[in-house]
């Protein structure tokens, strides 16, 4: 029968949109050989991808992820062999996998449960196989899979601590300063050693790759005119090349920049309420989270997309081996970058509570986190105030679609990005366009000058307290 903990785990795995390497989901099918490729694959890819155990699951659809029920027979014969000791007579080294019979929903379920490779690739027949996406191979045939499973058989799976960094002359003046600014000093003879810079045999590790005062990492924010990056994009920040922590607080600043306070003046008596665009904390735990679990052992830096109505953060990676979908939503966090995660810790920037994850969905639910093959992405919307449907648009027409008449041809490349933005939210200052267009001050001034002279632009209201108004001709 099932425990709590098997069903909870396969539930999770129905989560996932598709099939992953380490699992695979079957009605009644059966070939004995093939199961048994299927069980060094499983293993293999267990290994590969950092996960204790692989799951080769009968009962359930592969490709909707429904439990249907299975008639699949574990105690069968194979040449008159119990298909057990066929299978482990076949497979080497030994292999402890194990059948598990159990009900979900009233339909009987059976779980093959398949450890991951220890020292050596898991055969079958003396062949080895490796999941390739859903598809079972021959591990022969992908010679860069085979050399990285062995690396991880020998050495265990690559982390940020272990791995050395491609650069060797790093230094770390902006990383003194900063733990200077917290009130922690760091010892100068100690403190790559306390941090764990360096990988056994001395060299500089990735972690001190990302902490250098150049860590030669781009961190970006891109700026999209509408909906998709199918629209113009209008703006790229670049907050990276320097040490992590200080990229993560100016994005952190950046975010309060794009995060405009709206004036909503819905059913006004006496004071007007003052509404932010999105909401600032869930803003904050995500961006502190996809630095911190980022998987920087990919290569791949997080990604902050800012859309016309949500901002996407997308950190690399999947959930930690250990980690559970339920635990995830629960707050209990499993570090994917462990010494990463303590000096976060350390500097009072993310905390042991794990509030992080449950503040979001507090706020946004559950449906603001997507899990994609190789990376898990946070999507923060926008609350707009004064837009189409409301008093004022339905007075002033549509503001918002961005790039309504396409005016490039007339207008300097400035004056089309103040236009796109002005559609997107007539409440933005000059200030806010200045940063968001990453233009000077004086260039948006003469920008707006110029298309209010125009007749483009006009102020509805005053200075203070009024909202631009795009003229469409």
């Amino acid at each position: 029968m099932f425990d709590e903990r098997l069903v909870s785990k396969i539930n999770e795995l129905r989560s996932y949109p598709t099939e992953r390497e380490w699992f695979e989901f079957k009605a009644n099918w059966f070939d004995a050989a093939q199961l048994g490729e299927y069980i060094s694959a499983l293993s293999n890819a267990a290994a590969y991808e950092g996960q204790k155990m692989g799951y080769y699951i009968w009962g359930i659809q592969n490709e909707t992820h429904e439990i249907v029920g299975t008639h699949f027979d574990p105690d069968q014969d194979v040449d008159k062999e119990p298909l057990k000791h066929w299978l482990a007579r076949q497979l080497s080294p030994d292999l402890d996998f194990r059948f598990v019979e159990g009900e979900i929903n009233g339909k009987r379920v059976v779980v093959l449960l398949i450890p991951a490779a220890k020292t050596v690739p898991t055969s079958f027949r003396q062949e080895c196989f490796i999941r390739i996406g859903s598809s079972k191979e021959n591990l022969r045939k992908y010679p860069e899979k085979e050399s990285y499973l062995f690396e991880v058989l020998r050495h265990g799976q690559p982390t940020i601590e272990n791995t050395p960094s491609l650069y060797q002359d790093l230094t770390f003046e902006k990383l003194l300063i900063y733990y200077g600014a917290k009130g922690l000093k760091l010892n100068p003879d100690t403190y790559q050693r306390n941090l764990g810079l360096r990988t056994e045999d001395g060299r500089y590790n990735l972690l001190a790759q990302l902490l250098s005062d150049n860590n030669h990492i781009p961190i970006r924010v891109a700026i999209f005119s509408g909906k998709t990056k199918a629209d113009k994009m209008y703006s790229v920040r670049e907050f990276g090349y320097q040490c992590l922590l200080y990229s993560l607080d100016e994005v952190l600043r950046y975010g309060d920049v794009l995060n405009i306070i709206q004036a909503d003046e819905t059913n006004r008596i006496v004071e007007r309420k003052d509404v932010p665009l999105f909401e600032n904390d869930a803003f904050r735990e995500a961006i502190i989270n996809a630095f911190v679990h980022n998987a920087w052992i990919t290569g791949n830096e997080p990604m902050i997309t800012v859309y016309s109505d949500r901002i996407e953060i997308l950190s690399r990676g999947t959930l930690p081996p250990n980690q559970t979908m339920e635990g995830f939503f629960a707050g209990e966090s499993v570090p994917v970058n462990r010494k990463l995660s303590e000096i976060f810790l350390q500097l009072h920037i993310s905390e042991k509570t794990g509030r992080g994850v449950p503040k979001i969905t507090e706020r946004y639910g559950k449906r603001a986190f997507e899990f994609r093959e190789n990376a898990i992405v946070v999507t923060i919307p926008f609350h707009w105030i004064n837009v189409m449907g409301d008093k004022a648009g339905d007075k002033l027409g549509d503001k918002t679609s961005v790039g309504a008449k396409d005016v490039s041809s007339i207008l300097t490349e400035t004056q089309a990005l103040v236009l796109a933005a002005l559609r997107d939210n007539p409440n933005l200052t000059k200030p806010q366009l200045a940063v968001m267009l990453h233009r000077g001050k004086s260039t948006i001034d003469n920008a707006i000058h110029d298309l209010r002279e125009s007749g483009m632009l006009t102020r509805i209201g005053s200075n203070k307290t009024g909202y631009w108004y795009v003229v469409e001709h």
